[in-house]
C-alpha cells in the first residue's frame, strides 16, 4: 500500500487554481423559465471551458423538471467563481433561488483531467 501527503494534494500548492463545487438552487415551480433560458445557457456554458470544467442538471429522477444543478469550477478564488455565476444566463435571467460555493479537494493522488 503506498502512501500519500493527502495535505500536498488537497492544498494544490503546485497550481494556480483552485478547484471549487457549486450546488445551485433553482427557484421552486420555474421549470418553465428553465426551459425558456435553456438555449442561452447551454450556449453560454460552451465558451466557458477553460473554467467551468463540469455542468449539468439535478433531479429526483431522470424524467423530472431539475430543481438545480451542480458545477465543478476551476478558479483562482472564490471571487472568480462568484463573477463566473454571475454571467449565467440562469442567474441573470432570474432562475436561480441561490447557491453553495465549496472548496473542493481531491483525495486521489491522481492528477485531474478536467
Amino acid at each position: 500500500m503506498s502512501t500519500h501527503d493527502f495535505a500536498a494534494l488537497t492544498r494544490n500548492a503546485h497550481e494556480d487554481w483552485t478547484l471549487f463545487a457549486i450546488r445551485f438552487h433553482d427557484k421552486p415551480g420555474a421549470g418553465e423559465l428553465r426551459r425558456q433560458l435553456l438555449q442561452d445557457h447551454l450556449e453560454w456554458v460552451a465558451t466557458q471551458g477553460d473554467q467551468l470544467r463540469v455542468a449539468g442538471s439535478l433531479r429526483e429522477s431522470p424524467e423530472a423538471t431539475p430543481v438545480g444543478a451542480l458545477w465543478v469550477v476551476r478558479a483562482a478564488d472564490k471571487a472568480a467563481v462568484e463573477a463566473l455565476i454571475a454571467t449565467d444566463p440562469f442567474t441573470t435571467g432570474g432562475l436561480r433561488a441561490g447557491w453553495d460555493i465549496f472548496h473542493w479537494s481531491k483525495a486521489l493522488p491522481l492528477p485531474v483531467s478536467f
